[in-house]
């Protein structure tokens, strides 16, 4: 008489088979996830960065606006929006009616900062340059 030892083994290789295609599929659907998740983080902090410059330009105009009105003005301000803070302060570089214009602009934990030059105020404000620095102490 023959024994045919190998007639239950089609159960484990199809239940082992199954186990195998679940793990892969978790496994591609983690990182599908995580990658997702980290595109969605690097977006949020893309947008904060884009607000925290636009409102260091609305600090900018501010502190012209400041100038504008006062042509001997130095000194700080600030702007509140919903969404962030910005700062400038005003310096006297010297030459008549050449000043340095420092802002910041935060918004969550995203900071842009401006350096404005300007030489001339009347009859009109003459900006030198307006650019973007890496970083501006004590502001």
């Amino acid at each position: 008489m023959k024994r045919n030892y190998n007639k239950g083994q089609g159960g484990y290789v199809t239940l082992i088979s199954v186990l195998v295609v679940g793990v892969v599929g978790l496994a591609i659907a983690l990182t599908l996830l995580l990658l997702g998740l980290n595109a969605s983080q690097t977006s949020f902090a893309i947008q904060e960065s884009y607000q925290a410059k636009a409102l260091a330009d609305l600090c900018g105009e501010e502190a012209l606006q400041a100038i504008r009105n006062l042509s001997t003005f130095i000194g700080l301000g600030s702007v509140s929006d919903g969404g962030g803070v910005c700062n400038y302060r005003v310096s006297d570089l010297g030459p008549p009616e050449s000043k340095l214009i420092e802002v910041s602009g935060t918004v969550g934990t995203v900071a842009r900062y401006l350096e404005i030059n300007i030489d001339g105020i009347n009859p009109a404000i003459n900006v030198v340059s307006w650019q973007e620095v890496e970083f501006i102490s004590g502001l």
